[in-house]
């Protein structure tokens, strides 16, 4: 049985219920994977080639992707790419056309300009309220006038990561689950945590990678959820959007994928007590977001 408040969603199955058997879905992703890595080795072979430079390297003669303007351009131009797979998958083995990712464009739009709105409105007013600078010491990344020349190519780019993953989690993986299992216990659960085990990043997160994983997974529930509302991924774009744009274009961590912010903070990576902190921080805010898109598409 389907839930009244999700019935939005069911014009996006529609074009789905015809293909849903499980093995597509599996060979979807698989065939997804597989075009994102042929590209991205074409990409890249084509920018070592034209723009050798594109990424620093540090004194080791690792590759550093995200900590120059440039590599982080191309850093996140390069998950349109995902979008391509994508489309691509969903033509040949689902027989889907793109508005059932993403549901009808111009109502997509439309919810996707009005959620932007609110949560400028909302992000400028917490600029304007103590604690300034995050109560934290800030670090200048880029000089104001460079900043805002790259600003609109900046925007472009996180629009174009944040929608990638948008259309791959709740336009297709969602979409493919919520056209054979009514129950949201699974088209919202299932692809949250694969967006969770994403995140998961030992590596670079150290002791923090499981509650970010975590994070993410939670995030990936409300994007689920306000998805399903809108029939539309305009929405949860757009908190994607607001979401990533603060944490890329205006406050960075110096470790990495900072190329592009204006401040970056004194805290790195390493510190994992004091990141902690912030995180929840961080959390509280994209419930705030989730909160006011809902109200912003209520009808």
């Amino acid at each position: 049985m389907r839930h009244s408040r999700y019935s939005a969603q069911d014009h996006l199955l529609t074009a789905v219920q015809n293909r849903a058997e499980l093995w597509r879905l599996f060979a979807g992703l698989i065939l997804a994977a597989f075009i994102v890595i042929a590209l991205n080795t074409v990409l890249l072979g084509i920018l070592s080639r034209l723009a050798p430079d594109i990424h620093n390297v540090d004194a080791n003669g690792a590759a550093q992707p995200g900590s120059t303007p440039g590599s982080m351009l191309v850093t996140l131009y390069s998950f349109g790419l995902l979008i391509v797979a994508v489309i691509l998958v969903v033509r040949v083995l689902h027989d889907r056309g793109v508005q059932s990712l993403t549901g009808p464009f111009q109502l997509g739009l439309t919810q996707f300009l009005r959620v932007v709105g609110i949560l400028t409105a909302i992000a400028a007013a917490l600029l304007l309220l103590p604690p300034y600078n995050m109560g934290l010491d800030l670090v200048s990344n880029l000089p104001v006038q460079k900043w805002l020349l790259l600003l609109p190519f900046g925007l472009l780019g996180v629009i174009i990561q944040s929608a990638s993953e948008e259309v791959l989690f709740r336009g297709y993986i969602q979409q493919q689950l919520a056209a054979r299992y009514p129950s949201p216990w699974i088209w919202m659960v299932l692809p949250s945590a694969l967006f969770a085990a994403g995140h998961y990043l030992p590596g670079q997160a150290g002791d923090n990678a499981v509650l970010i994983a975590l994070w993410a997974g939670m995030f990936g529930l409300l994007m689920a959820d306000l998805t399903a509302r809108a029939g539309t991924l305009g929405p949860a774009i757009a908190v994607h959007l607001a979401n990533n744009a603060s944490a890329l274009l205006l406050v960075s961590l110096p470790d990495s994928l900072n190329g592009l912010a204006l401040y970056v903070t004194p805290i790195p990576m390493s510190d994992t007590e004091l990141l902690r902190t912030w995180m929840h921080v961080d959390f509280a805010m994209s419930i705030v977001f989730w909160l006011a898109a809902r109200l912003a598409i209520r009808r």
